[in-house]
């Protein structure tokens, strides 16, 4: 369990709520959980999603499914333009019982901000069809590679912790091995066992998640390479061009939110 987690109900007049706030860069919403589904969606900035099993970025053109009763913590990067969207248990079924990033169309991002526009003056069957609509595409999102499960284990999680403080660093196996005192071999299987990749990819993918974190916030794609152990910048942009199939600029090419 996180720390000090706190129960935040949601008191839902219908079976979705949608509530709009604004983020300053840094801010850290602590750890909490709610009585029903949530999707939380960043138009502008990026939010980082932290339970005890993993952790989850989510930057512009993606949301992250959060289940009810799961204990979490956000943490904004840059400045944030985030639609909480609250839904009553059993209305989605994502095929996942945890956390994950989901893919959000055009069509959904826009109808996400319409929604949450809603206003008095809307007719009350208009609402109803439209949060119905906005249901039906939750229900349909593709789930996105943008999670890093962290590992139980102390010594592994050792390895993970030491890591994500520094990603640039350029231990080799034996040396992150012999620093929590376990053999190669099973520093390995732990982490085959316990997040189903292997530490060299476990490693690749939480520089992934920092780098995505570093660029909503503004920093150079040259910085971030550095930053997260890339020698040069072409070959931080051709792996994150393989991850996630376009190049950083492209990626964060996503409008603010519209009065």
């Amino acid at each position: 369990m996180l720390p000090d987690a706190f129960v935040l109900p949601i008191p839902l007049t219908s079976t979705v709520e949608l509530v709009r706030e604004r983020y300053e860069s840094g801010l850290v919403i602590p750890a909490h959980w709610h009585d029903v589904d949530q999707l939380i969606y960043a138009a502008t900035g990026v939010t980082t999603v932290e339970t005890t099993d993993g952790v989850w970025v989510v930057p512009p053109a993606r949301a992250v499914w959060v289940p009810a009763e799961t204990e979490h913590r956000i943490t904004m990067t840059g400045k944030v333009e985030m639609v909480a969207i609250y839904v009553a248990p059993g209305q989605v079924q994502l095929g996942l019982d945890r956390c994950c990033v989901v893919q959000v169309s055009t069509f959904l991002r826009e109808l996400i901000l319409r929604c949450a526009r809603n206003t008095s003056e809307d007719l009350e069957a208009v609402r109803i069809r439209r949060e119905a609509v906005l249901l039906d595409e939750i229900r349909s999102v593709d789930v996105a590679p943008l999670e890093l499960v962290m590992p139980a284990d102390d010594r592994a999680r050792r390895v993970a912790l030491e890591f994500l403080a520094d990603p640039s660093q350029r231990l080799t196996r034996a040396e992150w091995a012999a620093r929590v005192g376990a053999s190669e071999r099973t520093l390995e299987r732990l982490f085959a066992q316990e997040t189903n990749t292997t530490l060299g990819r476990w490693k690749a993918q939480a520089r992934l998640l920092e780098a995505l974190r570093l660029l909503g916030a503004g920093h150079s794609v040259t910085q971030v390479a550095i930053a997260v152990g890339y020698e040069t910048p072409s070959a931080f942009i051709s792996m994150f061009r393989r991850a996630l199939g376009t190049t950083p600029a492209r990626y964060f090419a996503v409008g603010d939110i519209d009065e």
